[in-house]
């Protein structure tokens, strides 16, 4: 079987000795856009990919009750504003997000009435790279945007003279949103950013259990895999650890089947994704004794 994860950190608990688990499978890694397609595509047979993918892609099913979640602050989403939220006109939007993207432009047009024009940020750019009014960024690169202000690692401004001290320049963005908390303080809901699923065709029964699994011994391995991965993106440990623990939910329950169920609505209100797949949410029960 072929299958797919994203290649970000958040991914990290839930592929947990997967290889082990299920030897005869084959494991790639790729962006969370990139899935999707090769899903679609046929190149996969299951693949963690964008909640807003799942809905667009007539007849798969969910596979597992591991997912990439959130119940608040979700860190490594975040769209940032140069111009009040009210004022925006033109959004650039991580290339690498489907999710994201889709629920951005649900909440501009929910929370303030506007429809922007929209453009995308390339992978591996910066919001320095565009004037939009705002900059949606996701995955390891907020997080490590994030890290790098608060220890003070900010663009250097200009100084008065040559022997004054270099004192970080003002930041650029007026409101930074974290799309994660923003849309639990709307609707009360956790929000699953992706989950694992099968494309249309292929019997993903047998290796439900075994996702299950590599997710709850992920989930008893945080601190290993913190300290491992984190550093490989340019985070601390210490702030891997923290985004495993506090921001990140990895279990596909009832309430989280609910934040999704509310977001496929809002996605065919916006014309993001088509009518008559909430039956898909509902149609499968997966259950596992354990997991965050």
């Amino acid at each position: 079987m072929r299958i797919g994860a994203v290649n970000y950190l958040n991914s990290k608990p839930l592929v947990y000795g997967l290889d082990a688990l299920a030897p005869p499978t084959r494991l790639s890694f790729d962006l969370p856009s990139r899935l999707a397609d090769s899903l679609l595509a046929g190149r996969l047979d299951v693949a963690l990919i964008p909640s807003v993918e799942f809905f667009r892609s007539e007849n798969a099913t969910i596979v597992s009750d591991a997912c990439i979640a959130c119940r608040g602050p979700v860190l490594s989403v975040k769209l940032h504003f140069r111009v009040p939220p009210s004022e925006v006109r033109r959004v650039a939007l991580d290339e690498g997000s489907r999710t994201s993207a889709a629920l951005t432009r649900i909440l501009l047009a929910e929370q303030y009435g506007i429809t922007p024009d929209w453009e995308p940020l390339p992978i591996g750019s910066g919001p320095d790279t565009t004037d939009a009014d705002a900059v949606l960024l996701i995955g390891d690169r907020a997080i490590a945007i994030e890290e790098r202000e608060a220890r003070g690692e900010k663009r250097v401004g200009s100084v008065a003279s040559s022997t004054s001290p270099q004192l970080p320049a003002p930041s650029p963005f007026c409101e930074i949103w974290d799309l994660g908390e923003h849309w639990t303080q709307w609707t009360g809901l956790p929000f699953v950013f992706a989950m694992w699923v099968a494309r249309a065709g292929t019997d993903g029964s047998d290796i439900a259990a075994v996702l299950s699994t590599a997710r709850d011994t992920g989930v008893r391995h945080l601190r290993e895999i913190a300290d491992r991965e984190g550093p490989l993106v340019g985070v601390t440990p210490e702030l891997a650890r923290s985004y495993f623990q506090d921001n990140l939910h990895f279990k596909f329950g009832k309430e989280e089947r609910a934040g999704l169920r509310k977001f496929y609505a809002l996605c065919v209100k916006h014309g993001l994704a088509p009518s008559g797949g909430e039956s898909r949410i509902m149609s499968r029960d997966v259950t596992s004794s354990t997991g965050k």
